[in-house]
């Protein structure tokens, strides 16, 4: 997974970026808020819940009756919507549950599970970040030329207006380094 949208890109919706693996390919996943909530509580590890959220309180669970995720499979694309599937083991038995892509990915990314789809869908919805128009800083070297928090928010806004949510969530992360700075 490569990132979350920090805004919705239409009211109740963020777009979820997967990455492919080794590889320049990105497909864009719109998903619900509670969804993103639980996604985004899993990337920022700061942010943990007290209390078990339901992608928390189903990987304990099934981890407690040893059942293992063995993958995700995003097997179609149909009107706009991604279909997959969780593939279970209990070491006898193999057992395929269909699930919405976003409840699937929030418990691959708890159990450390693979998420896999087909070339035909990453051919279909996937594209390629041509170049990076602005390149993340390092943490240990701040330039002059750094752009300020307005000049950022601006072009976050500008990269969601153009639906493109990977560089929106960069820029996001870099608001984030800067508001964190003494």
């Amino acid at each position: 997974m490569l990132g979350l949208s920090i805004g919705q890109i239409r009211q109740g919706a963020y777009a979820l970026i997967l990455a492919q693996a080794d590889g320049p390919i990105r497909i864009p996943v719109v998903i619900g808020v509670p969804e993103a909530n639980a996604i985004a509580a899993r990337l920022d590890q700061s942010a943990a819940s007290r209390r078990p959220m339901v992608h928390d309180l189903f990987s304990t669970m099934t981890h407690a009756f040893g059942i293992a995720l063995q993958e995700v499979f995003i097997y179609k694309f149909e009107d706009g919507v991604f279909y997959s599937e969780l593939r279970f083991t209990d070491g006898e038995r193999r057992v395929n549950i269909d699930s919405r892509t976003s409840d699937a990915i929030a418990i691959a990314m708890r159990t450390g599970a693979p998420i896999y789809t087909t070339s035909d869908i990453l051919h279909e919805c996937g594209f390629i970040l041509e170049n990076d128009p602005m390149p993340s800083p390092s943490a240990e070297t701040v330039s002059d030329d750094e752009p300020t928090e307005e000049q950022l928010r601006q072009m976050l806004d500008e990269a969601i207006k153009a639906e493109n949510y990977e560089e929106a969530a960069r820029i996001n992360s870099l608001i984030d380094k800067k508001n964190k700075r003494p």
